[in-house]
């Protein structure tokens, strides 16, 4: 499988990235993922549910979910009736999928190979991100048109440009920005 990958990511660098859509959906993907894949150290995960107040009856939906770590641990750790995590990487599905196994959630956990921007999670009270400025700021239109005054928002590391914070904390470095859906 490694062998696999290097020679996938070898010639999409060759071609300059014009191939990476088609070799993307060959290698099982959607599209070729927007960011890589960097996990939330578990200091951060706990700030980020902590600030937004995760406990029993939330529904989380982590955007751009990774291995898992963040709605494993909602729903573990803070109660959250049920955890989805939303990731373009088939791989990444595959890991936290094993991972909620691994942690005996499989009952109220899933997660969905899907584009985040193609999904919805309207049903949504709490939802977690750790992404790009760009794709926050590509994201935030969806957010409060889709989502219900008073859900909460929370972000490793990047911000949502204009749409401040209400609150911004400091995790050892790393930054975590906090919103809630205004009232239409």
């Amino acid at each position: 499988m490694r062998l696999l990958y290097s020679c996938f990511l070898a010639l999409v660098l060759t071609l300059g990235g014009t191939a990476a859509p088609i070799l993307a959906q060959q290698a099982g993907q959607l599209r070729t993922p927007d960011v890589i894949f960097v996990p939330t150290p578990p200091e951060v995960v706990e700030t980020m549910l902590k600030v937004a107040k995760v406990g029993k009856g939330d529904v989380i939906y982590d955007l751009g979910s990774g291995d898992g770590r963040i709605v494993i641990a909602a729903v573990k750790d803070f109660g959250a009736v049920r955890g989805t995590g939303i990731d373009i990487d088939p791989q990444r599905i595959k890991e936290a999928n094993e991972n909620a196994t691994k942690a005996g959630v499989t009952d109220r956990v899933r997660f969905l190979n899907q584009d985040l921007f193609e999904t919805n999670f309207s049903d949504a009270t709490v939802v977690t991100l750790y992404l790009l400025p760009s794709l926050n700021l590509k994201l935030r239109p969806k957010l409060l048109a889709e989502l219900k005054p008073g859900t909460r928002i929370v972000s490793h590391a990047f911000d949502m440009g204009d749409w401040k914070p209400e609150q911004e904390i400091d995790v050892n470095g790393r930054r975590v920005y906090f919103w809630t859906i205004p009232k239409r």
